[in-house]
């Protein structure tokens, strides 16, 4: 679930932190500040990268895809598209829009408490005017879609709203590149990176993290421990199904793992009861580990990991996870990564959404109480707030990371309105007592 280019990211979290907290952006930089100034500017905003279902029967056929919202024919489905006004104001709206031959249907469209229907007659794409609606401030503009009748089996399609007025003079933010519609419909990725700059020759790292209550959405993955090779967490699958992952990267840059030669392949040393142990690809490549445990949010989670040089040109990494229920720690796996010998070194957190369908709902993490090993503990005091390049192309920039009166946070998704500058860091000051795990007796 981590993206191959998070490699490079998350090297940003060895640089030395500063005190100083950024908790605005200047989001009329880049594009904003680029954008064509006068209301006459239309902007054609595809469906493909920036629409989702957000209301939607188990046997509903519509889909979202590169064409737009297409199979189209239950009545209780909403559709709901999602851009960021640079300014409060007017705009105006229309749908590129189309029905079958010979069929007619009318439509809802919403924009906060104000709807209007309109009716789609003509069997070729046309600009359909909607009406004029209004924004208070800048932010995020939601815009709903619900059939409400039609003369055959389909409401039609819809590939772009178009959209224009004062509320955009300054610029429009929404996903319009092919090559991000994927993952700006995942949303952004955002990380926090703990300063480990000053600790040599780490050889555990140790984080705790509570989900608060209605923030464990399907798709989500909360990373509690990553580092240079890989990283190690808790994810939600479906509704049934959680999960404990731990993966470390091959060494041999590919996104298949058929590919790896055997001299850099990750080699699995043990694992723990119930755990399953194989390969993964598609975002890098290497050896993956995950149990199934039902976590639930509300409740915080303890999180090990070590990193060991064997002395012979390959470091071994192990995670433990402390099992609330049982009251210890048990394994989740150790692998040996070949051609490798350092010690932990890149210590951060990071939040994901995995499923593109799940990219309008929002999440969050707390992590609290970090502590690094080199011999004895040392306390992690400040950290650094990244984004990936969703979020650094402008395709969607809802992500946000900050301090709690318990540790850091992290939140993505939901198109909410709030910004952190990326880069902006950050200093808590953890009283808790340093963690008290007896590594001997460690399974």
């Amino acid at each position: 679930m981590i993206r191959q280019y998070l490699r490079s990211v998350i090297l940003l979290g060895t640089a030395l932190l500063s005190n100083s907290h950024s908790v605005t952006a200047d989001i009329s930089a880049d594009r904003f500040s680029s954008a064509i100034r006068f209301e006459s500017k239309i902007f054609e905003i595809p469906l493909a990268g920036n629409a989702f279902f957000t209301h939607k029967a188990t046997h509903a056929k519509e889909t979202i895809s590169s064409a737009g919202l297409t199979n189209w024919s239950e009545s209780s489905t909403v559709t709901s598209i999602y851009f960021r006004t640079s300014k409060g104001g007017n705009f105006s709206l229309k749908l590129r829009a189309k029905t079958a031959e010979g069929q007619q249907s009318k439509i809802r469209v919403s924009v906060g408490e104000k709807s209007e229907e309109i009716e789609l007659v003509s069997p070729r794409f046309e600009d359909m005017s909607v009406g004029e609606f209004r924004v208070a401030e800048a932010g995020y503009v939601k815009v709903s879609v619900q059939g409400l009748n039609t003369s055959g089996n389909s409401y039609g399609e819809i590939s772009h709203l178009l959209i224009s007025g004062e509320a955009l003079a300054d610029g429009v933010l929404y996903s319009d590149d092919p090559n991000y519609y994927y993952w700006a419909r995942r949303g952004p990725s955002c990380h926090m990176n703990y300063n480990v700059s000053d600790i040599s020759d780490a050889t555990y790292y140790y984080n705790e993290i509570t989900i608060p209550k209605g923030e464990d959405k399907i798709g989500s993955y909360f990373m509690a421990i990553g580092f240079g090779q890989g990283y190690f967490g808790i994810q939600v699958n479906s509704e049934r199904e959680r999960r404990i992952l731990f993966s470390v990267w091959s060494p041999f840059h590919t996104d298949d793992p058929k590919t790896i030669p055997d001299d850099q392949k990750i080699v699995l040393n043990k694992k723990g009861t119930d755990v399953h142990a194989g390969e993964f690809g598609n975002e890098g490549s290497g050896g993956q580990s995950y149990l199934r445990y039902n976590w639930k949010a509300g409740i915080t989670y303890r999180f090990l990991l070590n990193g060991t040089p064997d002395g012979n040109g390959h470091t071994d990494y192990s995670a433990w996870f402390f099992n609330p229920d049982t009251q210890q720690w048990q394994i989740v796996a150790s692998f040996k990564r070949p051609k490798t010998n350092t010690y932990l070194t890149s210590f951060h957190s990071f939040l994901e959404n995995f499923s593109p369908n799940q990219g309008y709902l929002e999440r969050q993490v707390e992590f609290k109480n970090q502590w690094v090993y080199n011999g004895e503990w040392n306390k992690i005091t400040s950290a650094r707030f990244t984004v990936d390049n969703t979020y650094h192309a402008k395709q969607r920039i809802d992500a946000v990371g900050g301090v709690t009166p318990n540790g850091y946070f992290l939140k993505n998704g939901g198109f909410f309105n709030e910004v952190v500058t990326p880069g902006s860091t950050f200093s808590f000051n953890n009283k808790n007592n340093a963690p008290n795990i007896d590594f001997a007796k460690l399974p």
